[in-house]
């Protein structure tokens, strides 16, 4: 699957974020290695260390259903109602990227119309790994 058809997902699953304390929606869409994607959408709660990041929803969609492997994500996010604005994932979601996926793993997001892609290793370099695993 092609990254403009996972961030077309990724605009889809935004539309049911839950976001009434931001207003800052986003959407995922996390593609597996064996071709199926697991859409997640911000989650906001009045206590805001509860809320839970689309990209987290995403990978507990997966993991739920046995899905382990992954190789691409996808965000797009920014103000309800509003054009996606630069959204990469947080250094939690970073960090929980690193527990399923590759140092090759690809994230993408788009910002007004520009797509900008990066591997998870070189947005958090220094990930915390069992020892003896390899950040690349």
């Amino acid at each position: 699957m092609k990254t403009e058809e996972l961030l077309a997902l990724a605009r889809r699953a935004r539309e049911n974020a839950y976001a009434p304390y931001s207003g800052f929606t986003v959407g995922a869409a996390l593609l597996s290695r064996d071709g199926g994607v697991f859409l997640g959408c911000n989650l906001e709660n009045a206590s805001y260390s509860l809320t839970l990041c689309a990209e987290r929803a995403a990978i507990a969609s997966a993991v739920s259903l046995g899905v382990r492997e992954f190789e691409r994500l996808a965000l797009v996010g920014g103000p309800a109602g509003a054009a996606p604005v630069s959204c990469p994932p947080c250094g939690a979601c970073l960090q929980v990227l690193t527990e399923f996926c590759s140092p090759d793993f690809s994230v993408a997001w788009e910002s007004g119309g520009v797509l900008t892609e990066r591997r998870l290793c070189e947005l958090l370099p220094s990930a915390f790994r069992l020892k003896g695993e390899k950040n690349a």
